[in-house]
C-alpha cells in the first residue's frame, strides 16, 4: 500500500544510478525470495553483492511501478561465496577486477573480506597480487567501510545519510573521532545540518548542557538564524536573552560564551549608535567595507563630456523625447557623480531615465554592464532597454576555489570588472552580501548607478541595503515624482501610488486594466482564482495561461500557495497517461509543469537551447518548464528561457510548482496579468508593502479576488519589521 512502512532485506545486484556528491542511489535489491526491489535513497558507495536491511515506504509510478523509498537503512557485508565473488568482481575495491576476485574467493572463500580488512599481507599468496597491491585493497577497502559506518552512526541518532558523505569528504579516516569529539560541527557551513538535530545527537552522545562546543554552537545558530529573517546584527542582549531561552542555560554562561567566540574571532562585537551589536564576521566585513567603499565614491572626481549639455541635447534628439526636469537632473548627475541612487515609483519614468543615462555612457564611450538581482528581473530589464542584462550572479561568474572547493566568485578585488559603470535594476532586492560582492568587483575608476523603488518589499536576505542608503542622505540622490499622463492612465499605477499614500485604491471604477472581484469564502476565492486562469481570461481577454502569474501573501492556509499550485496544476496541467510524474515529499511535479527554482545552485550545469553552450548556476527565483521526466534515470529536465538543466530526484527540493507563489517571491518580475488573493491570513503578511509589491507586478492587468476589508486592512497596516543593519548610521558617522 502507498506510505505503508515496510522491511526488506537482500543483496544488490544492480546499481541503476549512483550520484557521488550526495550519495544518493537508485538500486535493484533481490530479497529473500528471489524477488527483485527497486531502492532509492541515500547509500553512498554501495556496490553489487552488498546486503542492505531496508526499511521505507512504497510509492508507485503509472509507468515504472512499485519502489521502496528509503526511510532506515542498515548496511551488512556479503555473507555467501557467491555474494562476495559479486561485490568484489564489481570493481567496489580499486585494485580488484573479475578475474582477480575469482582469485581471491577460491583461496579464502567466505573469510575473503575478513582477510582484506584483517589480514591484507596474506593476498600476496595470490598470483597477481604484490604486498604494494596487497595494501593498496586494504587501504580502499578500510575507507569503503569508514564511510559506511559513519553512514550507520548517524543514521541511528536520525541524522541523514548524506550527512555523512559531507562529513567524510572532509575528514576521511576521521571522520568518527572527529564529530564525536564536537557534534556541534555538523551546524557549520558546508555540513548546515538543523541545529535541533545535532543537539538532540550531542546530549545522546552524553554532552553536558552547559558545554562550551554547545554555547558557541547555539549563539552562532542564533545570529545565521536571525539573518534568514533579514538581520545583519543582534544587539547583545537580546541576543543573550534568546539563546540563553533556546538552550534553557544561565544568562552569564551565555555571556561567557560571546566573549569566547570574540575572542576566537568568531563573532564581531560593535557599536552601532547606542546598541552593542554583534554580527557574524562576514556581515560586519561586508558593512563596513560598503560604508568605506561608497563614503569614498561620494564626490569623487570623474572625466565628463567636453559639453555635457549639448551630449544631453543629443540624447534627447536620439530618444525622440523631452524630458521632465527631474529626468534630466538624474542623466546629469550620472554623467558627473560616480555614484547615484535613482528612485520612484510606478510611472514616473525610471525606465525612460535609464534609456538617457545608458544613450550617454555610449556616446561617451563608456563600457557599461546592466545587471539585475534575478533572471526575471534581468530579462524585464532587457525588454525594457533593448540591451543585454544578466543577473549579478552572471556578471560575476561563477567557480571553484581550488583551495577550499566552495563555489567563489571569479570577479572580485583582485580580478574586477573590466567596465566603467554597472547600472543595477530592481536595487531593494539586493541584499548586504551580494551588495559587497558586486561592489568589491568594481573597478576603482567604474561607476555606479543603482536604480529602485525603496518602497517594495526588502531583500530576502540580510539588509535593507537601498533603503539605508537612501534614508542616509549622503548619497546622491534622483526622486522621481512626477506620474506621467500616459502613467495616470492607469488604474494599476494610480491605484499603485494611492495605496502607497495610505489611501485605499479604487475598487469599483472600471477601466480595463484593473479589477476587483468580491467573494465571501476562501473555497469561493480559489474557485474564482482557478476559473479566472483556466477558461476566462484565455477565453474572454486572449491571455494565455503562461502570461498569468497568480500571486498570494501567504504559502500557507487555504489561499496560500501550497493549495493554490494544487489546484491549478488540476486545471492546467491535469494528469494524462503521456505525462511522466514524481512524487518527491507533499509536492507531486508532472511534465508540463511551471516550477521555479527557490536557492541559488551555482554548479549546476545547463546547456543552450538556441545554439551550442553550456554554464552552470540556476538561482533563486528562476522560472522554468519540466519538459521530462525520466523515472528510469531518475531526473527531472527543467527548460527556464534559453537554457535547459537536468536535476536529479534528490535536488527536487531546490524546486517548488510556481503557478501561484507568494509577492515575496515575485520581486523585480512583471507579469502580462496578475490575479491576487486578497484574503485573510497572518496579519504581519497583510501589509502595505506587500500589497504595494502584488499591484507594481501587474503590466497590463490585474485582478484582487477576496475581501475588500482585507484590502483596507493591508492599506492601514504599514508596520515594518524592523531590521538590525547598520549600514545607515555607519554612512553618518564614518568619521567616528
Amino acid at each position: 500500500m502507498e506510505n505503508e512502512q515496510v522491511r526488506v532485506e537482500g543483496s544488490v545486484a544492480a546499481v541503476i544510478f549512483q550520484n557521488a556528491e550526495n550519495g544518493y542511489t537508485v538500486l535493484r535489491l533481490k530479497d529473500e525470495r528471489g524477488e527483485a526491489v527497486t531502492v532509492v535513497g541515500v547509500v553512498p558507495n554501495t556496490n553489487v553483492g552488498e546486503r542492505l536491511r531496508v526499511e521505507g515506504r512504497w510509492s508507485t509510478h503509472s509507468t515504472y511501478g512499485k519502489q521502496l523509498e528509503i526511510v532506515t537503512l542498515e548496511r551488512l557485508m556479503p555473507e555467501s561465496r557467491i555474494e562476495i565473488l559479486a561485490y568484489l568482481s564489481s570493481h567496489a575495491i580499486r585494485g580488484i577486477g573479475p578475474k582477480i576476485a575469482a582469485r581471491i574467493v577460491e583461496r579464502f572463500g567466505a573469510d575473503s573480506l575478513k582477510i582484506i580488512e584483517n589480514e591484507p599481507d596474506r593476498l600476496s599468496e595470490i598470483a597477481g597480487i604484490s604486498p604494494a597491491k596487497a595494501q593498496e585493497i586494504h587501504e580502499s577497502f578500510q575507507s569503503q567501510q569508514g564511510l559506511r559506518r559513519l553512514v550507520e552512526f548517524l543514521s541511528g541518532y536520525g541524522l541523514p545519510a548524506d550527512l555523512a558523505v559531507r562529513v567524510y569528504r572532509a575528514y576521511g579516516e576521521l571522520s568518527m573521532m572527529a564529530i564525536q569529539d564536537n557534534p556541534y560541527s555538523l551546524t557549520e557551513e558546508g555540513f548546515g545540518a538543523p541545529f535541533a538535530q545535532v543537539d538532540a545527537f550531542a546530549l545522546a552522545l552524553g554532552f553536558d548542557g552547559a558545554d562550551e562546543r554547545r554555547v558557541d554552537a547555539g549563539l552562532l545558530f542564533e545570529l545565521s538564524f536571525n539573518s534568514t529573517g533579514g538581520h545583519v546584527f543582534v544587539p547583545e542582549p537580546q541576543l543573550i536573552e534568546a539563546t540563553a531561552a533556546f538552550l534553557r542555560l544561565d544568562r552569564e554562561i551565555i555571556r561567557e560564551g560571546l566573549a569566547r567566540l570574540a575572542e576566537q574571532e568568531r563573532i564581531l562585537i560593535d557599536t552601532v549608535a547606542s546598541l552593542k551589536a554583534v554580527y557574524l564576521p562576514a556581515y560586519g566585513e561586508a558593512e563596513r567595507y560598503l560604508a568605506r567603499r561608497f563614503s569614498d565614491m561620494i564626490g569623487a572626481r570623474v572625466s565628463l563630456p567636453v559639453n555635457l549639455s549639448a551630449a544631453v541635447a543629443q540624447v534627447e534628439a536620439a530618444q525622440q523625447i523631452e524630458y521632465a526636469e527631474l529626468q534630466k537632473s538624474a542623466i546629469y548627475a550620472a554623467a558627473s557623480e560616480k555614484l547615484l541612487l535613482v528612485t520612484g515609483g510606478p510611472g514616473t519614468g525610471k525606465t525612460t531615465t535609464l534609456r538617457g543615462i545608458l544613450d550617454l555612457f555610449d556616446r561617451m564611450r563608456m563600457k557599461t554592464f546592466l545587471t539585475a538581482p534575478t533572471g526575471r528581473a534581468a530579462k524585464r530589464l532587457t525588454e525594457l532597454t533593448g540591451r543585454a542584462a544578466s543577473t549579478i550572479h552572471r556578471l560575476l561568474e561563477v567557480d571553484v576555489s581550488p583551495e577550499s572547493g566552495e563555489m567563489v566568485f571569479v570577479h572580485n578585488e583582485r580580478n574586477p570588472l573590466v567596465c566603467d559603470a554597472v547600472v543595477v535594476d530592481e536595487t531593494s532586492m539586493v541584499d548586504l552580501m551580494l551588495m559587497y560582492q558586486l561592489v568589491q568587483a568594481l573597478p576603482e575608476t567604474c561607476r555606479l548607478i543603482l536604480v529602485g523603488d525603496p518602497d517594495q518589499l526588502p531583500s530576502v536576505g540580510a539588509g535593507n541595503v537601498f533603503s539605508d542608503l537612501i534614508r542616509s542622505e549622503k548619497l546622491p540622490t534622483v526622486r522621481l515624482t512626477e506620474i506621467f499622463r500616459q502613467a495616470r492612465e492607469s488604474l494599476i499605477i494610480m491605484n499603485a501610488h494611492r495605496v502607497n499614500h495610505g489611501e485605499l485604491p479604487e475598487l469599483h471604477e472600471r477601466r480595463k486594466d484593473f479589477f476587483f472581484l468580491s467573494r465571501s469564502s476562501d473555497e469561493a476565492v480559489c474557485q474564482t482564482v482557478t476559473d479566472l486562469c483556466a477558461r476566462r481570461l484565455p477565453q474572454n481577454m486572449h491571455i494565455s495561461p503562461d502570461e498569468i502569474q497568480v500571486l498570494t501573501p501567504t504559502r500557507k492556509g487555504e489561499t496560500g500557495t501550497r493549495a493554490l499550485n494544487r489546484l491549478l496544476q488540476q486545471a492546467l496541467n491535469p494528469a494524462a497517461p503521456d505525462k511522466h510524474e514524481k512524487k518527491h515529499g507533499e509536492v507531486l511535479f508532472r511534465e508540463g509543469d511551471r516550477v521555479m527554482q527557490i536557492r541559488n545552485n551555482y554548479d549546476l550545469i545547463w546547456n543552450r537551447l538556441d545554439g551550442p553552450g553550456m554554464g552552470s548556476g540556476i538561482f533563486n527565483g528562476d522560472i522554468g518548464a519540466i519538459t521530462a521526466i525520466d523515472n528510469q534515470a531518475q531526473t527531472v529536465t527543467v527548460r527556464f528561457d534559453d537554457r535547459e538543466a537536468v536535476y536529479t530526484y534528490d535536488m527536487l527540493s531546490q524546486l517548488e510548482p510556481a503557478y501561484a507563489m507568494t509577492v515575496h517571491k515575485s520581486q523585480g518580475s512583471e507579469y502580462r496579468a496578475v490575479v491576487l488573493c486578497t484574503w485573510r491570513g497572518t496579519p504581519l503578511l497583510l501589509s502595505r508593502s506587500i500589497l504595494y509589491t502584488a499591484i507594481t507586478r501587474a503590466r497590463e492587468l490585474l485582478i484582487l479576488v477576496g475581501d475588500e476589508s482585507v484590502i483596507e486592512y493591508m492599506v492601514h497596516n504599514d508596520k515594518k519589521q524592523r531590521r538590525f543593519s547598520g549600514l545607515k548610521w555607519r554612512l553618518c558617522h564614518l568619521d567616528e
